[in-house]
């Protein structure tokens, strides 16, 4: 589906939806209008059956440098497009997403900008990318994320990291579990590929429901969790996808999904 849109860009290729973020010249600052844009084309990407995974990513030399605050003090402009939702649905949209999200950080992460990448199924940098919550430097704080690196890192961490506005690289982001790995940046672009091609091999009933059902006991403790995933599990086994997969390791073949 093709829509109008203003500060990002989408293209598919093979089984892969790429949203690119586009304001480059704002180090693609992500403020109103961007973020329901995101909002549309996420909801289209889980949509179409085609698309098995999804890449996030920045034009230009910055992922995403945080909140645009001229848009944000101003509110977005008369757009053909209606606004979706704001920041918390679209980080909400990402941690709840059903199909994996791999955020490409080809650039610097900074505030709204690294939750945005924390909040995705996976997260690959380049070690050139600088990530941060320089927020308090300018009187703010990183409200809005901050529950999404709560589940990443440790309550004392991330006070440290959002009181004193730190700033670090990739790799003590990739140490503290913010990102899955940092690599060379000529080395991105096949380490994205890497996932992608792995993510298209599996059952996409699988990947929906193993996503939901993570999504649903990741906050309940474990006499919650158990008898729900008890029930998830149930629901897995029932599928064409897991009769096909338990026949073709029977069989010794390559399995046939059928998404169902």
């Amino acid at each position: 589906m093709t829509r109008a849109y203003e500060k990002i860009r989408v293209a598919r290729r093979g089984a892969v939806e790429t949203i690119t973020l586009d304001n480059p010249q704002r180090r693609n600052a992500i403020g109103p209008r961007m973020t329901s844009e995101l909002l549309w084309a996420l909801s289209d990407a889980q949509a179409a059956d085609d698309v098995r995974s999804i890449v996030l990513t920045g034009e230009g030399k910055a992922f995403c440098s945080g909140g645009d605050f001229g848009e944000i003090a101003g509110g977005a402009a008369a757009s053909e497009l209606p606004i979706r939702g704001d920041f918390a649905d679209l980080l909400l949209a990402l941690c709840n997403a059903e199909k994996p999200v791999v955020a490409r950080v080809n650039g610097d992460a900074m505030g709204g900008g690294l939750g945005l990448a924390v909040a995705c199924t996976f997260a690959v940098a380049s070690v050139d990318a600088r990530m941060g919550t320089p927020e308090i430097d300018v009187g703010l704080f990183p409200m809005m994320i901050l529950a999404v690196l709560a589940r990443h890192v440790s309550r004392r961490r991330l006070l440290e990291m959002s009181l004193l506005g730190e700033r670090f690289g990739a790799e003590e982001a990739a140490r503290l579990g913010l990102v899955n790995r940092a690599v060379p940046a000529a080395e991105l672009d096949a380490e994205v590929e890497k996932i992608t091609a792995a993510l298209a091999l599996k059952s996409p009933t699988a990947l929906r429901l193993g996503l939901r059902a993570f999504a649903a006991q990741d906050d309940l403790d474990l006499e919650q969790a158990l008898p729900l995933l008890r029930e998830r599990l149930v629901e897995c086994i029932g599928t064409e996808d897991a009769r096909e997969g338990l026949t073709a390791f029977l069989q010794r073949r390559p399995p046939r999904w059928t998404g169902r």
